[in-house]
């Protein structure tokens, strides 16, 4: 996993609903930001997309930036693609980019090894949080909350230590190409 205050490693990559290209420093915000490694297909990103949307609304009014991206190899996973990227982010309304990370480099670059997997940034771009949204998974009785990213948030928001362990993610792994 990427160390605890690493500064966020750069970007540009296609915003697939604009169709040009974004980068960090365009996309970042000086409070925090949350870097979501996700994808189309994953069943786990599947399962927290109404959480992932309802806490990037919630946190987004105070100054929390969004960034979707997904990594994953479209050639032996064509429902990934940058046109059903779109698609997904148009019909659910994604309040945040949706960026496509063609050469898995920023994937490598983040650490990133499944979907979901999230990031924090605090104002400086440095790592204060990675791992999971909450306990909640696909064919389990735990209800979806996002605790685990809404505590990070709210650490930074509060200028507070997040004493919390921080639990890997887990999912569907990336799609690394061949």
């Amino acid at each position: 996993m990427l160390p605890l205050g690493t500064k966020a490693p750069d970007f540009e990559l296609l915003d697939v609903v604009l169709g040009e290209k974004k980068n960090l420093a365009e996309l970042k915000s000086d409070t925090a930001t949350v870097i979501m490694f996700v994808c189309n297909h994953c069943p786990y990103v599947v399962h927290v997309q109404d959480e992932m949307l309802r806490l990037a609304r919630d946190y987004m009014s105070k100054g929390v930036k969004f960034i979707a991206i997904s990594s994953n190899d479209v050639k032996n996973y064509p429902q990934d693609s940058p046109e059903k990227m779109k698609k997904l982010a148009e019909d659910l309304n994604y309040p945040f980019p949706y960026l496509y990370d063609e050469s898995q480099e920023v994937a490598k670059n983040y650490d990133a090894a499944c979907t979901p997997d999230f990031y924090v940034f605090d104002g400086e771009t440095k790592l204060l949080y990675r791992g999971r949204l909450d306990e909640s998974r696909p064919n389990t009785d735990i209800p979806l909350t996002g605790m685990d990213l809404r505590h990070a948030l709210d650490c930074i928001l509060a200028d507070k230590e997040n004493i919390y362990p921080q639990i890997p993610s887990m999912g569907c792994n990336i799609k690394w190409k061949k």
